[in-house]
């Protein structure tokens, strides 16, 4: 029992981040309809610069993160109005080849700058744990899943309770009809990229804490970040959570009771089976072909 509770507590604190990764990734897409494949690049471009931060001025890299959140915006504007935009007025779903396109790109500049051997931050408490009984919690699992919950209710109320925030679902549900009213929807769609890149900032500073990466982590990362939006369904906010959770917790299962080398094949079993189950996702809609919701 004392294992599964264990299990359980790791799972869940991998799961506040993995959903705090995906929050922009389903975000983008439930209000643009883009899927960004460059967003894992984004969010190890920010592992890196929170690792090169930290090791030069030692200042937290957790708190380095939250600093680097207006940082990765202002690269997610940039890449919204150079390449997105841009190629959104020719074919929209021409996205996806240029948005993978821009991660393949990043992750050779990333070797180029910072080479091709693994890099972590290794702050104090990095291998600290707090004891709860026989219970043991991983003091930066705990600090980076507390970090990635705090940012998520931040950017939930920001969505719910903000003029920006309804121009944004306003768009996202009519373009033209938002038009109509006064909302300027092209900047609205820079903002809510820009958005959806800031939360790459502290995702990415959880990252180097938590795992070594190299500059070809993003194939992973996007891997997972696809694994729970679909598992929630896309465009989900609260499904991202649920996915997250369920990735998580199906991770530390198997670690614990199969091989810890499986669990590297979790996301992907998920994907799977949750496309033959349920397309659309736990929390996700089903859309008809013309595009309207069943």
């Amino acid at each position: 029992m004392t294992l599964l509770l264990q299990t359980l507590i790791l799972g869940l604190l991998a799961g506040g981040v993995y959903a705090l990764m995906s929050s922009g990734f389903t975000l983008v897409f439930g209000v643009m309809k883009v899927i960004n494949l460059a967003h894992g690049a984004m969010i190890v471009v920010a592992a890196f610069l929170t690792w090169w931060l930290w090791d030069r001025t030692g200042i937290d890299p957790l708190l380095i993160g939250v600093c680097l959140s207006p940082v990765m915006a202002g690269i997610g504007w940039l890449l919204y109005k150079t390449v997105i935009a841009r190629v959104q007025r020719v074919d929209w779903e021409l996205t996806l080849v240029a948005s993978f396109g821009v991660a393949v790109a990043a992750g050779g500049v990333m070797a180029l700058i910072w080479g091709a051997e693994g890099h972590a931050a290794t702050p104090s408490y990095v291998t600290a744990s707090f004891e709860l009984g026989s219970l043991v919690v991983p003091e930066a699992q705990l600090y980076a899943c507390v970090g990635a919950v705090v940012l998520l209710a931040a950017l939930y109320a920001l969505l719910r309770g903000t003029f920006l925030g309804r121009a944004i679902r306003a768009s996202s549900a009519n373009r033209d009809s938002a038009a109509l009213v006064g909302i300027t929807v092209e900047r609205t769609m820079a903002a809510m990229f820009a958005i959806g890149a800031a939360t790459t900032g502290f995702a990415g500073a959880a990252l180097s804490v938590l795992y070594q990466f190299v500059p070809d982590s993003h194939y992973v990362w996007i891997g997972r970040i696809l694994c729970v939006v679909i598992l929630g369904g896309l465009g989900s906010f609260l499904g991202a959570g649920l996915g997250a959770g369920i990735l998580g917790v199906s991770e530390a299962l198997t670690s614990s009771y199969v091989d810890a080398r499986w669990a590297t094949a979790v996301p992907y079993v998920l994907i799977i089976v949750i496309l033959l189950v349920r397309p659309q996702g736990l929390l996700g809609g089903r859309v008809r072909a013309d595009g309207v919701a069943a």
